[in-house]
């Protein structure tokens, strides 16, 4: 069991518990467990596939690449859960007239079906969630949690431009001039 940090500590971390990422990562795999066995064990699809339907049950058809910005995740990721789910027949992709290079994707009408029975018992997950704090409490971690989410946004467009990971190798590119 990880210890919880102590006060202040988390505005400079000494520790891995300590730092606001790690927190939160905890968070959504503890809290994110029993959405996990549901839609693995009861439907056999995985979070990502989830994220997925649930976002074009929202949103409506999207290109690949526009879903893949739209749900934060990297497109090589996004197009492996979409062949995945154009397999599961969970989604159909249609081509564009005008340039059959590009595709759009939506749901079929059993993912709509899926994702209408789903998301009830993932949103009652949610709500036992949250039933723990009264809603000033509620109100005050939505506020936080937009704050915290324009900073981190903020901090991406500055924070170490100048490198690429290459998670392949282990190895960062070197700073450009």
């Amino acid at each position: 069991m990880i210890e919880n940090p102590k006060p202040g500590a988390m505005r400079q971390p000494q520790r891995l518990e300590e730092l606001l990422s790690f927190r939160l990562h905890n968070l959504n795999a503890v809290g994110g467990a029993s959405v996990i066995r549901l839609l693995e064990g009861r439907y056999g699809i995985t979070r990502r596939e989830w994220r997925l339907l649930a976002h074009l049950w929202q949103a409506g058809e999207r290109s690949p690449s526009d879903l893949a910005v739209e749900i934060r995740l990297d497109r090589a990721r996004t197009s492996k859960a979409i062949g995945l789910l154009l397999t599961k027949g969970l989604i159909e992709r249609r081509l564009l007239p005008h340039d059959p290079r590009r595709a759009m994707v939506g749901l079929t009408s059993q993912g709509v079906t899926l994702v209408q029975e789903v998301f009830p018992q993932v949103a009652e997950i949610h709500e036992n969630w949250v039933s723990v704090l009264n809603d000033q409490d509620l109100a005050l971690l939505q506020k936080m949690l937009d704050v915290l989410t324009q900073q981190a946004h903020h901090i991406n467009t500055n924070f170490a431009t100048d490198v690429k990971a290459d998670r392949k190798h282990g190895k960062r590119s070197p700073p450009t001039n």
